[in-house]
């Protein structure tokens, strides 16, 4: 479990602390970030010798909080306090680009 900007968010269907009372809809939010040829220089000499792709890491790491930070902005925008079920996920756009999505289930708590 994690919180986001007061919303609770899980990968699980319930949350063992709170009883869901009501359904909103799914949630989503998601990035679409495109490479850049000064990491990809670095990224191919890593590849040579192997090891972390730091440069990646960081963008994907990136990318992964915006996509979150827009599903929770989905999700409040309907008055929810948590998001269950959230799943990310990653798509190839076109070449050179990659889609980060993050999505899941907005609910609400009862009192």
């Amino acid at each position: 479990m994690m919180i986001v900007n007061d919303i609770l968010i899980t990968t699980q269907d319930e949350f063992s602390d709170h009883k869901i009372a009501q359904t909103l809809g799914f949630v989503k939010g998601n990035t679409i970030r495109a490479r850049h040829v000064g990491k990809d220089i670095l990224a191919g000499l890593r590849s040579i010798v192997g090891g972390e792709i730091e440069e990646y890491t960081k963008v994907f790491a990136e990318a992964r909080e915006q996509a979150i930070d827009r599903m929770v902005a989905d999700a409040k925008a309907m008055g929810a306090d948590a998001i269950v079920c959230m799943r990310l996920t990653t798509s190839t756009v076109m070449q050179g680009a990659a889609e980060l999505l993050a999505y899941g289930t907005a609910v609400k708590f009862e009192n």
